[in-house]
């Protein structure tokens, strides 16, 4: 017997072990071959034989695959900032965030009701900026009304005023004078609704945030923050008064979310006029822990603790508070220009903490803000993304 057919004598034997056991184990086995090409098959695409049937008479059987819904016992509520005229406010149109039914962009398993918004943030006070941020900016920081405008060509889908003149720190502005600007602001710009931000000091914001109320009655504002280190009770009962939302402020406090959300109700303030804000921080600057509080917050709202079901607000601007954002390229050559630096810091903070389940997402430099919004939009979307050339890089030849 020559060489090669004892070849095929050995291979069909192998063949037929194969056939009917599946599987063949060899010991002590010496091979010399100038070339050795081993095919290894999937199982699927090969399966072992049964009794009886050879492998070529085998054929895969074609089964439908549903992808697996969860179901959710727990849902969040729809919170609607800004009125319309027929609604007894003045915006041209109003912002709906919250009603998710599953996690974030878990489109297979329920439609996402409202898709998350991007505010941008307007003070009125001329603070300290980032040059990359500035530099949008600088004619009108002056000006907290043609600062508002001027972020509206950015395309934001709603305004934070932050009251920062009626810091003690930064002029210490009054109450009064403080909700004159806020109807002003409101006179003039209608195209969007207008959050109302304090200044962040614990005794005057109570004051400030439910003098600004009055003078909106209706408009359906949020007023930011109420926490539980300021008079939360009083600015709760101006938004129970003058028809408007509260931003409730914790940080990164599961427990003190909890808390917060449940005495705001027990001032009567409803459900759906609460927006949760968890505390945001930057990108290297504990991250990680305002990433998880988001993400167990959401899951926890799912899963049915009613008083977490609140749509989440984020301080994407906190990303500026690293020095990798705003570092000047002098000083940190290897990182590259702030320019662009800063911008991807602020939209990666805004992405992750958008994944994780942030509804509102407030923000300063316009092309993290156009980037966050391409994002969202592109996740939400029915469209299906273009393969990039370079996604068989494996085989791929260059």
């Amino acid at each position: 017997m020559s060489g090669e057919e004892e070849i095929r004598r050995l291979g069909k034997t192998i063949l037929e072990i194969l056939e009917k056991f599946g599987e063949l184990e060899l010991e002590n086995v010496e091979i010399e071959a100038e070339e050795l090409v081993l095919n290894i098959l999937p199982t699927l695409a090969r399966p072992p034989a049964a009794p009886g049937v050879s492998l070529e008479e085998l054929t895969l059987e074609t089964v439908p695959f549903e992808i697996p819904r969860e179901e959710f016992p727990g849902e969040i509520v729809e919170v609607q900032i800004g009125a319309t005229k027929s609604e007894g406010g003045s915006r041209k149109k109003v912002i709906k965030i919250g009603g998710e039914k599953a996690p974030p962009f878990y489109r297979f398993d329920y439609p996402m009701k409202n898709k998350p918004v991007v505010s941008m943030d307007v003070f009125d006070y001329p603070i300290r900026l980032p040059k990359p941020i500035r530099q949008h900016f600088e004619d009108v920081l002056e000006d907290p009304i043609a600062w508002a405008k001027k972020a509206l060509e950015f395309e934001p889908d709603l305004i934070t005023l932050h009251l920062i003149s009626t810091s003690p720190e930064y002029g210490d502005k009054s109450p009064k004078e403080a909700a004159k600007l806020v109807e002003e602001i409101y006179q003039q710009i209608k195209d969007v609704p207008i959050i109302i931000g304090g200044s962040g000091d614990n005794k005057k914001d109570p004051l400030v945030l439910e003098a600004a109320a009055e003078v909106i009655e209706g408009e359906r504002t949020a007023l930011s923050t109420a926490s539980l280190a300021n008079d939360y009770a009083r600015i709760a009962r101006a938004a129970v008064e003058y028809g408007h939302n509260v931003i409730a402020l914790s940080f990164i406090d599961f427990p003190g979310a909890k808390e917060l959300n449940n005495r705001l109700m027990g001032e009567g303030l409803p459900k759906d006029r609460i927006i949760m804000d968890p505390t945001s921080a930057a990108v290297g600057y504990g991250y990680q822990y305002a990433f998880s509080v988001f993400e167990r917050i959401r899951l926890a709202a799912l899963k049915g603790e009613e008083l977490l079901q609140m749509p989440i607000s984020g301080g994407i601007t906190n990303a500026w508070a690293a020095r990798e954002a705003w570092l000047s390229q002098k000083k940190a050559p290897e990182w590259g220009p702030p320019e662009y630096r800063g911008p991807l810091w602020e939209a990666t903070t805004g992405i992750g903490l958008m994944l994780a389940g942030c509804d509102l997402l407030m923000m300063l430099h316009p092309a993290a803000v156009k980037i966050v919004k391409t994002i969202r939009d592109f996740l939400i979307s029915d469209k299906k993304a273009e393969v990039s050339m370079f996604y068989n890089w494996v085989s791929m030849k260059v």
